[in-house]
């Protein structure tokens, strides 16, 4: 039972880090396309700005709880996929420093640097991501040992590039909407036309791997043993009609939550159908690295729940008042603080 319950609080930690800083990623990814001027690339940095770090207080803790939860699993994790994490946190540390440095010196040269980072500092993460969780569906070469039989080259396969475009396009997305939502005039219309023509090509993708979803991963066994699981559907479904439809009609606060409602919904309907594994292996069902292969004693579950049922609502509540404090439209005067990026 502990097990099952640390197995769905790992996936709300996951869906919500994908929820906040996906569209940060998107954003950062979008940034050379949407924004022309040097007064609108500061109105999308500090679009992004107030939310970035804290955002990523959720892949601290799903990592962490990977870590206290499932040891075996964090550590065959962290071992046989080391290149690939080890080029995700590369990737997030240049767009942070990028965020904080570009402003610092007043010269164009040293800016287009900045920029360039930040752009990579985007659009990797959500790519590495979109991959390694792919092959986690698909099932990775583990033996009976857990040891990793690959490398990088492994992970390019095509189903998991496709989900590394699939993670892609579902932040771009999210990134556009909320540029949209806090932007104002042109960059705020470039902004949700941007993301209405991704709309289009998200859901082509969406529904090529979903079909590839059946044909290479295990993922629908769950499903089919249990047939009304599959009204999970309705989460990533309805979020992507329902983001459309509030394009169309520019609320863009609306569309940018059926767009996270989608990223949810996408994210719920893999972990139901991974349960109850946690890395699956593609050598033999039989070496893959489950919940219960992989936790902890349950007194650490037991101590770490309470723990958790302490701080977590904490983290929720800052990030309540953040964003309550900071998502309003921005404006010139924004610029002028001190604090500005």
């Amino acid at each position: 039972m502990l097990e099952s319950i640390w197995f769905l609080l790992w996936g709300v930690l996951w869906a919500v880090y994908f929820m906040l800083d996906g569209f940060d990623l998107g954003l950062g990814t979008l940034f050379p396309f949407l924004a022309r001027t040097e007064e609108e690339k500061r109105y999308v940095l500090n679009a992004m700005g107030p939310f970035w770090d804290g955002n990523e207080v959720w892949l601290i803790a799903a990592g962490g709880v990977t870590f206290a939860a499932f040891p075996r699993a964090y550590a065959i994790m962290f071992s046989g996929l080391y290149t690939a994490l080890f080029l995700l946190l590369i990737a997030l540390i240049l767009r942070g420093v990028s965020l904080e440095f570009r402003s610092k010196i007043d010269n164009p040269g040293w800016q287009k640097i900045w920029e360039i980072c930040l752009f990579l500092g985007s659009f990797l993460p959500a790519l590495l991501l979109g991959v390694a969780f792919a092959n986690i569906f698909k099932g990775l070469p583990l033996d009976e040992q857990g040891i990793f039989r690959g490398n990088l080259f492994t992970l390019l396969n095509p189903y998991g590039l496709l989900g590394g475009v699939l993670f892609v396009l579902l932040f771009a997305v999210h990134g556009g909407l909320w540029m949209a939502l806090r932007g104002s005039g042109d960059l705020e219309r470039r902004s949700g036309r941007m993301a209405s023509k991704l709309w289009a090509v998200l859901t082509v993708v969406l529904v090529l791997f979903l079909a590839y979803t059946a044909v290479a991963t295990k993922l629908f066994t769950n499903y089919l043993k249990s047939p009304l699981w599959f009204a999970l559907l309705i989460l990533p479904v309805g979020g992507l009609v329902l983001s459309r439809v509030y394009m169309g009609t520019q609320e863009w606060l609306k569309a940018w939550l059926a767009s996270a409602l989608t990223i949810l919904g996408v994210t719920a309907f893999a972990l139901v159908g991974l349960y109850p594994a946690l890395l699956p292996s593609s050598l033999n069902p039989a070496y893959s690295v489950t919940i219960y292969n992989s936790a902890s004693s349950p007194l650490t579950l037991k101590i770490m729940l309470g723990v958790a049922l302490i701080f977590v609502p904490i983290v929720i509540f800052y990030q309540f008042w953040a964003y309550k404090t900071f998502s309003h439209k921005l404006e010139a005067k924004d610029l002028e603080y001190e604090e500005a990026y």
